[in-house]
């Protein structure tokens, strides 16, 4: 077997992230060792009746990028929209970016290391809707800087419809970013998400409603923001923060800094290391005033 392939299933074998270790990120992954770990999965299924779509998908493909380009051009298709015309975009989108793969296995092998529902790699791949509206989010990304906005909110309705997840086709996306669950999510167009940032369920990046221009939050690295959280206005969600489930943010947080509330506020003390890499949700003792 390859020894790139090895290593890899040892290292999702043990968890990927060491919650020990402060700042630590995923190891480089190439497209063919994901892509091998992929398709060993499919291979290994019984059901009869998931093989009929295993096989099309994925045993049937000839790599990682056509077969994400396969699987996104059934979703994002329609009547009048067909298959054929949106997996020849996104392969064209591939082939002219091929980061945008290198993204993609980045983005999925965070979501194999950091959400416990993901026991392999075959599942999120072909059913986390989080992982399908980024990827998708990518190309209407391409069309936007392409000039080609009609199509990229094309793009981005569709996906929405697909996903209930919204994402502007101008905001910008870093990569190993994770949509937990997904449903409900809203990026605005000048949001910023940079690398390893994780957001859960109903979060909102939006605007306050009376600005225009540079009107929405700037989500930086390894930052992780929970359910139903409502960050609002062109504000700061520092390095390694963490916004509490249900929060609505007006100002901006500090780096490593914990807030919480309606409207929020700082709890403890600040904390080490990127909350999104072991999705600590947890939040230190808070004193009450009545």
């Amino acid at each position: 077997m390859d020894a790139d392939v090895t290593s890899l299933r040892a290292y999702f074998e043990r968890g990927g992230v060491d919650a020990a270790a402060i700042g630590a990120v995923a190891p480089s992954v190439s497209p063919a060792g994901l892509w091998e770990l992929i398709r060993g999965e499919a291979r290994a299924h019984r059901d009869p009746v998931l093989r009929d779509l295993t096989r099309p998908s994925i045993l049937d493909q000839p790599d990682l990028a056509t077969a994400l380009a396969y699987l996104l051009s059934r979703k994002l298709s329609n009547d009048l929209m067909r298959k054929a015309s949106v997996f020849a975009l996104i392969r064209d989108f591939q082939i002219g970016h091929p980061q945008a793969v290198d993204m993609a296995v980045a983005d999925l092998a965070s979501i194999r290391e950091r959400d416990p529902a993901a026991s392999g790699l075959l599942v999120p791949f072909l059913f986390f809707k989080g992982f399908h509206a980024i990827q998708s989010y990518r190309v209407a990304h391409w069309l936007w800087q392409e000039n080609r906005r009609p199509l990229a909110h094309y793009i981005q309705g569709r996906a929405s419809e697909m996903f209930a997840v919204d994402i502007h086709p101008a905001a910008q996306l870093g990569q190993r970013v994770m949509f937990d669950h997904g449903t409900g999510i809203v990026v605005g167009e000048t949001a910023v998400i940079e690398d390893d940032v994780a957001l859960l369920q109903n979060v909102t990046l939006g605007g306050t409603g009376k600005e225009a221009g540079d009107r929405h939050p700037k989500v930086r690295r390894g930052a992780l923001i929970g359910t139903g959280a409502k960050v609002l206005g062109n504000i700061e969600i520092g390095e390694g923060a963490k916004v509490g489930a249900g929060s609505i943010v007006l100002k901006p947080v500090a780096p490593f800094t914990t807030v919480v509330g309606n409207p929020a506020r700082v709890v403890g003390a600040p904390h080490r290391g990127l909350p999104s890499l072991t999705m600590d949700q947890s939040l230190p003792a808070i004193e009450y005033e009545i």
